[in-house]
């Protein structure tokens, strides 16, 4: 076994609710922790599952034929350039399973996706920390004079979890410039579609089919489909060929195709769901500012505040029926991750957090 393999902690997700109810014996939780659509699904993803039971017998689509040409569609992109993947995270750790190796390395700022960091160890490669500047925002001119010529992969959240600060253009594009030709560049965008600044670079604009540049997104954030894992790459047609030469076959369901392919249509829960995540956002930083908790301006769908002793304080809001995500982990250990929820979600998590504080 690899040293790298042994010194892994394995990924803490957040704790189900069924899981804290039946450890403490309480009932009726509120789940903030894993930056799930407070909504649900959209309704025509669960009527095109529905119809999609009886032949689930089936294999699915391996090509994801139709899939795919949707959202070529939607991005004006071949279909050749779009892969789609098992969530996001098996395309983050295929990459990794393509391009490193003991001898090589790929760049990460601190306190950023830490599948980053355990996909990187898993294959016997370095990673190369970057500090984020003093506004938790990541350094891209640090990051790009961090590679060498053994760097393959770097790595960049945008907006970042946990933090929820974006990158903006100018850095983006002076990046650009410095980064070494033959480093993939992994845009990882799981939360653009929450993003309304104007200076927010959208990483597919700059396919020019001679950076190498892999943006990732996913359908388990806005589209409140995170049971079912579906996720895309938007590449060069050389790096989507070498993705399928090692991806399992079958890695996408036939219900995760249907729900995705229906779901995409659905303006309407798309609305409803950045109108819910404004509104609730602009509450939770209202009440952090009165009860003097600091936070980060956030540009996705969770926020990140500084509660003094992030353990505890989790633990402490755990007996309550309040999950949210401590981020010791990140390297954070003040801070709580906290998702945006619904209104009375919201509510329920101040007023155990007055409590608790």
């Amino acid at each position: 076994m690899l040293p790298s393999v042994a010194a892994i902690h394995p990924y803490e997700p957040g704790k189900p609710i069924e899981e804290l109810e039946r450890e403490l014996g309480i009932a009726d939780s509120v789940k903030l922790a894993s930056n799930e659509n407070p909504l649900g699904p959209s309704p025509k993803a669960i009527e095109a599952i529905k119809l999609a039971l009886p032949e689930l017998h089936r294999y699915p689509d391996g090509d994801s034929f139709t899939l795919r040409h949707k959202i070529a569609a939607r991005h004006q992109v071949s279909p050749d350039r779009i892969f789609m993947g098992d969530g996001s995270c098996e395309i983050l750790n295929l990459l990794v399973y393509l391009f490193l190796r003991p001898g090589l390395n790929a760049v990460i700022a601190d306190h950023s996706f830490v599948i980053y960091q355990l996909a990187t160890a898993a294959s016997g490669g370095t990673a190369k920390f970057v500090p984020l500047t003093s506004d938790y925002v990541f350094d891209l001119d640090a990051m790009a004079r961090a590679c060498d010529q053994h760097t393959r992969l770097v790595f960049l959240g945008n907006p970042n979890n946990p933090t929820g600060t974006i990158y903006r253009r100018p850095a983006w594009e002076r990046f650009l410039q410095q980064v070494p030709e033959k480093a993939v560049i992994v845009a990882d965008e799981a939360y653009f579609e929450f993003v309304r600044d104007p200076e927010y670079p959208d990483s597919i604009a700059y396919h020019d089919g001679q950076r190498l540049i892999v943006t990732l997104r996913t359908f388990s954030k806005i589209f409140g489909l995170a049971g079912l894992r579906v996720g895309y790459a938007v590449a060069r047609e050389d790096i989507v060929e070498l993705l399928n030469k090692v991806r399992q076959p079958f890695n996408v369901t036939s219900l995760g195709q249907v729900a995705v392919i229906a779901g995409m249509d659905d303006g309407e829960h798309i609305r409803r769901t950045l109108e819910v995540n404004a509104r609730g956002m602009e509450y939770l930083e209202g009440e952090f500012r009165r009860l003097g908790l600091p936070w980060l301006p956030s540009h996705a769908n969770f926020i990140l505040v500084d509660v003094r002793d992030g353990r505890a304080v989790y633990d402490a809001l755990l007996r309550k029926g309040v999950i949210v995500r401590p981020m010791g982990g990140y390297g954070l250990p003040r801070h709580l991750r906290i998702s945006v929820g619904t209104e009375p979600e919201n509510r329920r998590l101040i007023e155990a957090i007055e409590q608790v504080l």
